[in-house]
C-alpha cells in the first residue's frame, strides 16, 4: 500500500516537473525575456535534457525496485538542473533561485520530512558555492550591479534560511498529511470491516429483513427475506416494497401485525411482521426498517396445540364432572336401597329421604352450573350502575346461610359509576365473589368492596381477612370444577372468570397466606362514563 502511494506521488512529481518547463521555460521565449536570450543554446540544451529525463523518468517508473532513491536520485538532478539554469540566468541576480524552494517543497511531500532536510542542505550547499564561484570569478556569470561580499553572503543566508523554513514546514504539513491519510485509511478500513460485518450480520439473520427509503423503494433486502418470499433481491431492491408485500401501503403503520402472503409456488404464507421507522444520527426519517417471519408452520403446530389441549381440558372436566355426579348418585343409590327395606323405622325413613332430596338438589345444582359455564348466554349490554349492583350484593350477602353474623361487610364506594354491562351476568360475578370471600372466612373477619375508576379502566375489589390461598391452589383457581371446600361445584370462579372475558376485562387474584385474599375485577369503560 505504501510504495503504490509513493508510486503515485512520484508519477504527479514527473507530470508537474513536464508542466513546469512547459510553462516555466517555454513562456519565457514568448515574452522574448533577455534573459534567456543572453545564452539562447545553453537554454535550448538545458530544455531538451530535462524533457530527455522526465521522459526517462516516466519509462523506469514501473521497472525501478527501489523508488524511494529514485525519488532521491530526481531530485538531487532537479537541484543541479536549477543550479546550471540559475547560473545562466545571471547567478545572483537570477530570478529563479525559488525553483531550489520548490524542490525542497517536493522532497518534503513525496518522500518524507528527512528528505527535506536533506535537499534543503544539498541545496543551501550548492548554492553557497554557486555564489562564491561568482562573486570570487572563478566561474564567468556576468551581472549588471557591482555587488559587495557582505550583499553576496547577506544573499546566501536569506537563501538557506528560507530553503531550511521551507523543509520544515513542508515536513511538518506532510507528516500531518501522512498521518491523517493513515487515520483515514485506518478508518475506511474500519468502516469497511464494519460494512462488511453488517452485511454478513443481515444476511445470516433466520428473519427477513428489509430496509425502504420514505417513498417505499427497497434499499436492503436480506436472504432470509428472498426464502420467505420468493423473490429475488435483484427484483425486490429499487423497486416498491408492495410489489413484493402487497398488504403493505403507504403510510406504513409502526408496530407488530401479521397479514396473509400469496405465493405462487407455495400458496398462502402467514407472515408476522414488525416494522419502525429508520432515522439517522440526527433523528431525521430516512426510511422504514422491517424485520418478518414465516408463520406459516408455528401457526399451524399452534393450531394443533390448542385442538390437543382443547381435548386434554374435555377428558378433564368430563373426569371431574363424573367424579362431581357420582358422589350424590351413590348417597342417592344407597338411600334408595335402604329405603327398601319396609321394618325400617319411619324416623330412619324421613331421614333417608332429606339425604336423597339433597343429593337431587346438589345433582340439579351441578348440572346448572355446568350449562352456565359451557354455554353461557350472550351478553346483554347496556348502562349500568356498578355500585347500585354492588349494593343490592352486599345487602343479599349480609342475610346469607354462611354468614353467622360474625363477618363485617364494609363499602368502598359513593356516587355513580356507570359503565356498559349486562348487569345480569354482573350481579352474578358479584355474588360469586362475595360468597366464595365469606365461605373462606369461617371463624369471622372483614369483606372490602372497593371500586377504583380510571380514565380507560374500572377497577372493583373484593378484599377477605380469610386464611388466604397457597401458591399451589392459586394457579388454578380458576379452573372448572377446582375447590378446596367440602361444599361446592368449584364452578363459581370459573363462570366468573368467563363472564368477565366476555366483557374485555380481566379477573385477577392476589393472595398473602394467613392474612387476606383479593379479587380485582377490570373493566373498560366505553362513553358511559359517571
Amino acid at each position: 500500500m505504501a510504495e503504490q502511494a509513493l508510486a503515485v506521488r512520484i508519477k504527479a512529481l514527473i507530470f508537474f516537473r513536464a508542466v513546469f518547463i512547459t510553462v516555466l521555460l517555454g513562456s519565457s521565449y514568448i515574452f522574448k525575456i533577455e534573459y534567456f536570450y543572453a545564452h539562447p543554446r545553453a537554454i535550448s540544451y538545458l530544455i531538451i535534457s530535462l524533457y530527455t529525463l522526465t521522459i526517462g523518468y516516466a519509462l523506469l517508473l514501473n521497472q525501478i525496485r527501489n523508488l524511494f532513491w529514485f525519488g532521491y536520485v530526481q531530485l538531487v538532478l532537479d537541484i543541479v538542473a536549477e543550479l546550471v539554469l540559475i547560473s545562466i540566468t545571471g547567478g545572483i541576480e537570477s530570478w529563479f533561485s525559488f525553483t531550489l524552494i520548490l524542490t525542497v517543497l517536493s522532497s518534503s511531500i513525496i518522500l518524507n520530512k528527512k528528505a527535506g532536510y536533506i535537499m534543503a542542505s544539498v541545496s543551501s550547499i550548492l548554492y553557497g558555492v554557486l555564489l562564491d564561484l561568482q562573486f570570487y570569478h572563478l566561474v564567468y556569470i556576468p551581472h549588471e550591479v557591482v555587488t559587495l561580499e557582505k550583499e553576496f553572503l547577506y544573499n546566501i543566508f536569506i537563501h538557506i534560511l528560507a530553503l531550511y523554513l521551507t523543509a520544515y514546514l513542508g515536513g511538518y504539513l506532510s507528516s500531518r498529511l501522512e498521518r491523517t491519510a493513515l487515520t483515514l485509511e485506518e478508518r475506511d478500513l474500519n468502516l469497511k470491516d464494519l460494512e462488511l460485518f453488517n452485511l454478513k450480520v443481515i444476511e445470516s439473520l433466520p428473519s427477513g429483513l428489509f430496509t425502504t427509503d420514505p417513498e417505499g423503494r427497497v434499499l436492503i433486502f436480506n436472504r432470509a427475506a428472498q426464502e420467505i418470499t420468493g423473490v429475488p433481491e435483484r427484483q425486490a431492491v429499487g423497486s416498491s416494497i408492495r410489489e413484493t408485500l402487497p398488504f403493505l401501503s403507504l403510510p406504513f403503520t409502526e408496530g407488530r401485525r401479521e397479514d396473509v402472503l400469496e405465493c405462487a409456488d407455495k400458496g398462502q404464507k402467514i407472515i408476522g411482521l414488525n416494522l419502525s421507522v429508520l432515522r439517522d444520527a440526527g433523528g431525521t426519517q430516512t426510511g422504514y426498517i422491517c424485520i418478518f417471519q414465516d408463520l406459516t408452520q408455528f401457526k399451524a403446530l399452534e393450531a394443533e396445540i390448542k385442538r390437543k389441549e382443547k381435548w386434554a381440558a374435555i377428558g378433564e372436566l368430563s373426569a371431574n364432572i363424573a367424579h362431581e355426579i357420582r358422589n350424590p348418585l351413590a348417597s342417592l343409590k344407597g338411600s334408595i336401597e335402604m329405603l327398601k327395606e319396609e321394618t325400617m323405622p319411619a324416623k330412619h325413613r324421613e331421614k333417608l329421604m332429606d339425604i336423597a332430596l339433597r343429593e337431587m338438589d346438589r345433582l340439579n345444582n351441578i348440572v346448572t352450573d355446568f350449562l352456565t359455564y359451557s354455554s353461557p348466554r350472550p351478553i346483554e349490554k347496556r348502562r349500568v350502575d356498578i355500585h347500585a349492583l354492588l349494593d343490592e350484593t352486599l345487602s343479599l350477602l349480609k342475610n346469607i346461610e354462611q354468614n353467622q353474623g360474625n363477618i363485617e361487610i364494609r363499602r368502598d364506594f359513593d356516587g355513580h359509576l356507570l359503565v356498559s354491562a349486562d348487569a345480569q351476568k354482573l350481579r352474578q360475578v358479584f355474588w360469586n365473589l362475595g360468597v366464595n370471600a365469606i365461605e373462606a372466612m369461617k371463624d369471622g373477619g372483614v369483606l372490602t368492596v372497593s371500586t377504583s375508576p380510571g380514565l380507560d379502566s374500572v377497577k372493583v375489589s373484593f378484599q377477605d381477612s380469610g386464611p388466604g390461598i397457597s401458591a399451589a391452589d392459586l394457579e388454578r383457581i380458576f379452573y372448572p370444577f377446582f375447590t378446596t371446600k367440602d361444599q361446592g361445584t368449584g364452578l363459581g370462579l370459573s363462570i366468573a372468570y368467563r363472564i368477565i372475558e366476555e366483557h374485555q376485562g380481566r379477573l385477577t387474584v392476589k393472595s398473602i397466606p394467613g392474612t387476606k385474599t383479593i379479587f380485582e375485577i377490570i373493566l373498560q369503560r366505553d362513553d358511559g362514563r359517571g
